[in-house]
């Protein structure tokens, strides 16, 4: 350029900021002839996104002016490093304050779990605005306050689409997949239009609940937008139809796709591991890297996942060891886990034994552990279940589920007393397992209930018909004998 001036400078500044050179910047910010208040809140603001929160705070203290911007971005910048006292004191320094100033102070206490604080100063704000109250919303769930957010949520004067969708995600996060889905359609009602976050949310509500019918409704809202075509969308809804028991809609919506990528592939191979399809499963497996995409860790969390619902030891055996000798993955704790299951469904209890004690897993592995357990417990075996079981307490020793699982096993081997005496240390510790739930949509209404369950409204006319379909089965003789006792104890009711 023939001439400069300030701003042609700040532009070069700001383009080397975004591509992330902050080296290049501060060495163009040295050479710069002039600067003005934003040539120095630039290099700042580089300085804090880069995690340089010393070299950001000597230039703080370089510069000639400082604004409210300048104040705000080192009170954030200081909070995410995690020293929030340091940034209080900075923002009770500011000579003045705006509702970003406030918001990032909010931010740093919620980010850091300090949610009291937090919601103390944002009582205090003179004036607030829809992130501020996001801010609040997100700190509440972080720390597993959903009432709270909910509360806070309901009171909001004006919502946006990060608001619906930061709310929804805390309900998915809770285990409440209704509600997030109930939330969604709130949403649609008051003519916020969804983002790709927003509808990944609600296509995860649909895998949760095997809600087919919703699902669909989900699929054509995203055919009106170019949400369509994103990998991460597509791969959500691969998973809905999986969930739902579509497997043939999944895989031609694989099948349909126009750019597939690693992402895709892994969706579809995940879609016929949780249908136990594991041959298939391998089959794309192969033809994925036929087309040149090299798996990656979550990849053969899937696959060993298939194998192991297949019954398919020798190949799920086999694509361990070709994972291990692949020095590109970090093997973790779900690929041991997966690689246990594969073993202990198949009964080969020792073999998932020995494989422990040779890869050399700690009792803090609390998931292999409950693989192991859940397979002794299915083929009956004591002495490995009880080693299990002790492992998995001392990593999880609140877990209720270790407990039954040990009880069950002990019952079945006729140890009466011992298992008397797991089900006593639980009651003693004041455990108590959650029941499991299942869920069925008739209608397009899910209807959810437990063993045993009398919430239905028509729980009467359905124990009534289960009567009589059992009374039926025993008469062609499609009941086994020793699971007759089983069934008796349940139509009973």
């Amino acid at each position: 350029m023939p001439q400069r001036n300030v701003v042609s400078w700040n532009t070069m500044l700001e383009a080397y900021a975004a591509a992330g050179r902050v080296g290049d910047a501060c060495a163009l910010f040295d050479r710069m002839p002039v600067r003005d208040a934003g040539s120095w809140n630039i290099l700042l603001a580089t300085l804090v996104r880069s995690g340089s929160v010393d070299k950001a705070r000597e230039l703080f203290g370089r510069m000639p002016e400082r604004d409210v911007m300048a104040w705000t971005t080192m009170v954030d910048g200081v909070a995410r490093s995690g020293k929030v006292d340091e940034a209080r004191v900075l923002f009770d320094s500011m000579p003045e304050r705006n509702v970003v100033s406030w918001n990032a102070m909010i931010s740093g206490y919620t980010r850091n779990h300090r949610i009291d604080e937090a919601l103390d100063l944002f009582m205090k704000m003179p004036e607030r605005d829809i992130a501020s109250c996001n801010i609040m919303v997100t700190g509440f769930i972080q720390n597993k306050d959903l009432k709270r957010a909910r509360e806070l949520f309901d009171e909001m004067p004006e919502r946006n689409v990060v608001t619906w969708t930061t709310m929804m995600n805390g309900y998915l996060k809770g285990k409440q997949s209704e509600l997030a889905l109930g939330l969604f359609s709130g949403m649609l009602m008051a003519g916020t239009r969804p983002n790709q976050v927003t509808f990944l949310g609600a296509l995860d509500a649909c895998s949760d609940l095997a809600a087919l019918c919703e699902g669909k409704q989900v699929h054509q809202m995203i055919c009106k937008t170019t949400f369509q075509f994103d990998a991460f969308v597509e791969s959500a809804l691969m998973n809905v139809y999986a969930k739902c028991g579509e497997i043939g809609l999944a895989r031609k919506l694989f099948d349909l796709s126009r750019e597939k990528d690693l992402i895709s592939w892994n969706g579809i191979i995940a879609a016929y591991a949780h249908h136990g399809v594991g041959i298939e499963a391998i089959l794309l497996y192969e033809k994925m890297q036929e087309n040149g995409y090299r798996p990656n860790d979550v990849t053969y969390v899937v696959l060993l996942s298939a194998c192991s619902h297949s019954g398919l030891v020798d190949e799920g055996l086999k694509i361990f060891e070709s994972m291990v000798n692949d020095r590109s993955i970090a093997v973790r704790d779900e690929h041991y886990t997966c690689l246990i299951d594969l073993c202990s469904r198949a009964g080969r209890l020792d073999d998932a034994k020995r494989l422990i004690h040779y890869l050399k897993i700690k009792p803090a592995s609390g998931s292999v552990w409950s693989a192991l357990l859940g397979g002794c417990n299915a083929h009956g075996n004591e002495s490995i279940g009880n080693l299990a079981a002790r492992n998995l307490l001392q990593a999880e020793p609140d877990n209720a589920g270790t407990y039954t699982l040990l009880s069950n096993i002990y019952a079945s081997a006729g140890k009466w007393k011992e298992a008397a005496e797991i089900r006593s240390e639980m009651n003693n510790r004041g455990l108590k397992k959650q029941p499991g739930c299942s869920w069925i949509e008739v209608a397009n209404k899910v209807h959810v209930f437990v063993a045993r369950d009398k919430s239905h409204s028509e729980s009467d006319l359905i124990y009534g018909l289960l009567q009589n379909i059992h009374h039926m089965m025993r008469i062609v003789g499609t009941v086994p004998s020793d699971l007759v006792h089983v069934d008796e104890d349940v139509v009973s009711i």
